[in-house]
This record gives C-alpha cells, sequence and structure tokens, in this order.
C-alpha cells in the first residue's frame, strides 16, 4: 500500500464536507461571525471554504477554477476581524474538529489542520481591538 500524497487524498472529501457543515452550522447563530455573512448565501459561503480548504491540502482546484487565487487578506478585508473575531472562528472550528473524532481525523493530521487555520486566523485580522 503506498502513502497519501496529500493530506486530502490521506482523509477524504468526506471531512472536509462535514467540518465545514458543522463549522456553518454554529456560525449562523453566532453572535460575533454571523452578522459577517451575507444571510442569502450561507451555501455559497460553506460551498467557497470547503472548495478551498480541499483544493489547500491537495484535492480538486476547484476554487481556483471557480474564484481565481485565493487572496485571503484581500477578500476578508471588507469584514471586521479583530482579534475576538479569529478566536471566535477558532473556537467554532475547533468544535467542527472535535465532532469529526480520531477515527475519521487521525491526531497528525487534525494538527497539521490546526496548525493552518490558526496562523490564517491570525493573518486575517484587519481591526485592532
Amino acid at each position: 500500500m503506498t502513502s497519501p500524497s496529500s493530506l486530502y487524498d490521506a482523509l477524504g472529501g468526506e471531512v472536509f464536507e462535514r467540518l465545514v457543515a458543522g463549522f456553518y452550522r454554529r456560525v449562523r447563530t453566532d453572535d460575533i461571525l454571523g452578522p459577517m455573512y451575507p444571510q442569502d448565501d450561507w451555501v455559497g459561503a460553506e460551498d467557497r471554504l470547503r472548495m478551498f480548504l480541499v483544493q489547500y491540502w491537495g484535492g480538486p482546484a476547484d476554487y481556483q477554477a471557480q474564484r481565481g487565487h485565493p487572496r485571503l487578506r484581500m477578500r476578508h478585508m471588507p469584514f471586521p476581524i479583530d482579534a475576538a473575531a479569529a478566536q471566535r472562528w477558532l473556537d467554532l472550528m475547533e468544535a467542527s474538529l472535535d465532532e469529526l473524532g480520531e477515527q475519521e481525523l487521525p491526531p497528525a493530521y487534525r494538527h497539521a489542520l490546526w496548525d493552518h487555520m490558526t496562523r490564517v486566523a491570525h493573518m486575517l485580522i484587519n481591526r485592532p481591538d
């Protein structure tokens, strides 16, 4: 048996679908993050995050094909992201990761995902506290 060539190959698309679905289920009712999202585009927001994560971790490049370069800082600049918002994003994402469990998301892969998410969340802060 050969080793998977990417984290996406190791985990499969279903893990990313479940992770992002769990995250957005929480965001919809969140007092900090919820208002940042267009209320008529929850499906689009979920699709974009899932496609981004899938592509970043070695899956199909659907994000690039549909939206071009991610340009995360530019795309998030209109939204007031302070340290509290970044932390809330991480809190909700961590709860979504916890739902997956070690069987579906082994610790080494979880660590890789979490490390990336932590760096990106802090990189996107664009407002002082």
